[in-house]
């Protein structure tokens, strides 16, 4: 499977926009499934009305990402905000090759001191879905800094675990070095995907990545460019990983 990781450069622009240029850079690649960051369409920016931009999981924009989908014959991971009724939750949809909806995950720890807090209600748990024999977790941004998170992602069976994040400027040592470790110790694939550049005065670090079960950086973005890259993701590497380091049968005995 050809996985590929979308780090979006995209201040001030339209969410028709911004689905423009991340058609642009997916097509003729040949992925099976692509990641896109935290809230997308809109961009991560405090002064933004997300009352006013929230649509449901098959609103308008997912309407338009269902059709890229089909266009180019990949799976499609987003950060989007989303209405349910009166609430508003930070979620992230999964949009299958033929534009089915498989699941969406509802962000269940806002970033600290974040406009989020008050902005977004929380979601429940880990989300899962099955692509085949690939079974896919979805987090979202500061949920992968805790290790339950990506504990409960492998010990739910995940090969591949998706992050959109909004990552800021001032916290590189989370892409660099936590969301590798994560990896390491559940044995897992981890796609991590930021923003770049300024948005509504917040500066975000960038460096997208995928990393691999053995905890190694297969590719990564550049910090505050945009970019995509994809790798040829193998999940024999998972099971040699995992019993290599078995970590998941012994954390039970701690």
């Amino acid at each position: 499977m050809k996985l590929g990781v979308y780090q979006c450069k995209a201040a001030g622009l339209t969410a028709e926009e911004r689905l423009a240029r991340l058609e642009r850079h997916i097509a003729g690649q040949g992925l099976d499934l692509v990641l896109c960051p935290e809230l997308f369409p809109t961009g991560y920016n405090p002064a933004l009305d997300y009352h006013a931009l929230a649509e449901s999981p098959d609103g308008p924009f997912a309407e338009s990402m269902a059709g890229l989908a089909r266009k180019h014959d990949t799976t499609i991971a987003y950060g989007y905000p989303e209405r349910a009724g009166d609430s508003l939750y930070n979620s992230a949809a999964l949009l299958d090759a033929s534009g089915t909806l498989l699941a969406n995950h509802r962000k269940r720890l806002p970033s600290p001191q974040s406009f989020e807090v008050t902005t977004f209600a929380k979601g429940p748990s880990v989300t899962f879905a099955d692509l085949g024999d690939l079974r896919v977790a979805i987090i979202i941004c500061y949920e992968v800094e805790f290790p339950e998170s990506l504990r409960q992602a492998a010990q739910g069976g995940a090969h591949l675990v998706l992050v959109p994040t909004a990552l800021g400027a001032d916290w590189g040592v989370v892409a660099e070095k936590m969301v590798p470790t994560r990896a390491l110790e559940n044995g897992v694939w981890l796609a991590y995907a930021d923003h770049a550049g300024e948005d509504g005065g917040l500066a975000f670090y960038g460096g997208s990545r995928i990393v691999a079960p053995d905890g190694q950086d297969v590719a990564v973005v550049g910090p505050g460019r945009e970019g995509l890259v994809s790798v040829e993701m193998d999940l024999t590497r998972v099971v040699a990983a995992q019993a290599r380091l078995p970590y998941l049968k012994n954390c039970v005995e701690l």
